[in-house]
């Protein structure tokens, strides 16, 4: 079954929370995004943005087993939190 947008919200609020306490992977978060720590509160509730909290997370297997592990969420959540947080936008057909 797949997760509702809202579910997809949660869980990459969830991922930020995780990775705002996490002192080794925050700094490489806002390098790789070009955000600030003040865009980090402003922008928290985004779709766009947690999207792309998403897509750092999943740029290592290691990262999402140790917030899944900490979170107790199954490991295929965060994608289909992606997929569900950008609809058909992402999709393709080739």
């Amino acid at each position: 079954m797949p997760i509702s947008a809202n579910s997809a919200e949660t869980l990459a609020l969830s991922v930020l929370g995780w990775l705002v306490g996490n002192d080794e992977l925050l700094p490489v978060f806002l390098g790789a995004t070009g955000a600030s720590a003040q865009d980090l509160r402003d922008r928290a509730g985004e779709t766009e943005f947690l999207g792309s909290v998403l897509d750092f997370l999943m740029l290592d297997d290691s990262w999402v087993i140790a917030f899944c592990d900490a979170n107790s969420v199954p490991y295929d959540q965060p994608g289909q939190a992606r997929a569900a947080l950008s609809g058909t936008s992402n999709m393709h057909w080739t």
